[in-house]
């Protein structure tokens, strides 16, 4: 079972914090700077792929995971 089994196809910027263990205004600058992947779905909402943030800390996005 890999971790995108088991978490839902898109995450809130909440729960990509907690996942990462930053605090969420950590969260939502690292999103818009371009750290955390993520998608504007509407004026007020922002999802995070789940499968690019994986990807980004695994380091296959051609970053180095800190």
């Amino acid at each position: 079972m890999t971790p995108t089994d088991v978490l839902p196809t898109t995450l809130t910027v909440a729960q990509a914090a907690k996942i990462l263990g930053i605090h969420e205004r950590t969260a939502y600058r690292a999103v818009r700077n371009g750290s955390i992947p993520s998608y504007r779905v509407s004026e007020r909402r922002i999802v995070v792929p789940t499968r690019a943030l994986l990807a980004k800390l695994a380091g296959e996005d051609g970053v180095r995971a800190a």
